[in-house]
């Protein structure tokens, strides 16, 4: 680094001539400490620097790709021009994998030697028929192969199970009832004393006499809970007939279920009440 006519180095450099940390941006930063220059000694490994290739899965996927890349004929194929970079792409592959070139050598043979036949003047078979094209083989071979891959291709883009979608799995089990707990005999007596406040409230002064009966009600209150799976207790009550009314509606209701011919239920604690049938009238 020159110096100016004074002795000093440049405006902006220290006196080994590198950058000062306050005018310029450091190179990079090696465990957090700036670096100016690039070391003299650095050392980088053979194999830090790998160029990769482009990847093929066998010698007849590589033998197609050059075929399509050029838009040679499938059934004309080249063999001087497509043999000579089939072997420049083995020479590459040889240097870093030996093993993984072997696969590619047999097919470079193949090539010399279907090559070779095409230079040798034609022969007849003993029936007097022309012998086939040498390439006749390798061309049914690749036209199988691009076959299967576009098959495979088309396989691949359809929706797959765990990649593009998954399968919802729900376990149903008939067996499983859900239960609703037993009414307690207080709250059924709670909500019996809930509609007949109200039904005082509707009440009438008409003071007359009507005989009724249990059994005309257990039916009434059979037909209102047919066809209906669940009927909310209170709905089986007319509050505006009086309370004489409400009063043998409960007792046919009572009397109903102790012959087993309706259910009450409720979902859980302080929830309302449900009367429903307990059979399925044919």
């Amino acid at each position: 680094m020159a110096a100016d006519e004074g002795g000093l180095p440049p405006a902006g450099l220290d006196e080994q001539g590198l950058p000062q940390v306050i005018d310029q941006v450091a190179l990079a930063r090696l465990y957090g400490e700036p670096l100016f220059a690039m070391p003299t000694d650095l050392y980088i490994p053979p194999d830090a620097l790998e160029v990769f290739l482009e990847t093929f899965e066998g010698p007849l996927d590589l033998l197609l790709y050059l075929i399509r890349k050029q838009n040679f004929n499938i059934l004309d194929i080249p063999l001087a021009d497509v043999t000579r970079q089939y072997l420049a792409y083995v020479d590459q592959i040889r240097k870093t994998n030996l093993e993984l070139a072997s696969d590619y050598l047999l097919m470079a043979a193949m090539l010399i030697e279907i090559k070779s036949r095409m230079l040798l003047p034609p022969k007849k078979s003993p029936e007097g028929e022309e012998v086939e094209d040498p390439r006749a083989e390798l061309v049914r071979r690749l036209i199988e192969y691009e076959q299967m891959k576009l098959a495979a291709a088309k396989l691949d883009q359809l929706p797959l199970m765990g990649r593009d979608f998954l399968r919802v799995e729900i376990h149903n089990d008939p067996s499983v009832h859900v239960r609703h707990p037993d009414v307690a005999l207080s709250d059924l007596r709670e909500a019996w004393m809930d509609i007949l406040q109200r039904a005082r409230l509707n009440k009438h002064h008409i003071i007359s006499r009507e005989e009724l009966s249990v059994r005309e009600f257990m039916s009434q209150v059979l037909r209102t809970l047919q066809g209906r799976r669940f009927v909310e207790f209170e709905e089986l009550f007319d509050i505006s007939r009086g309370p004489q009314v409400m009063v043998v509606t409960f007792i046919a209701m009572l009397e109903l279920a102790r012959e087993r011919l309706l259910e009450v239920t409720q979902a859980e604690a302080f929830a309302p009440i449900y009367v429903r049938l307990a059979y399925q009238p044919a």
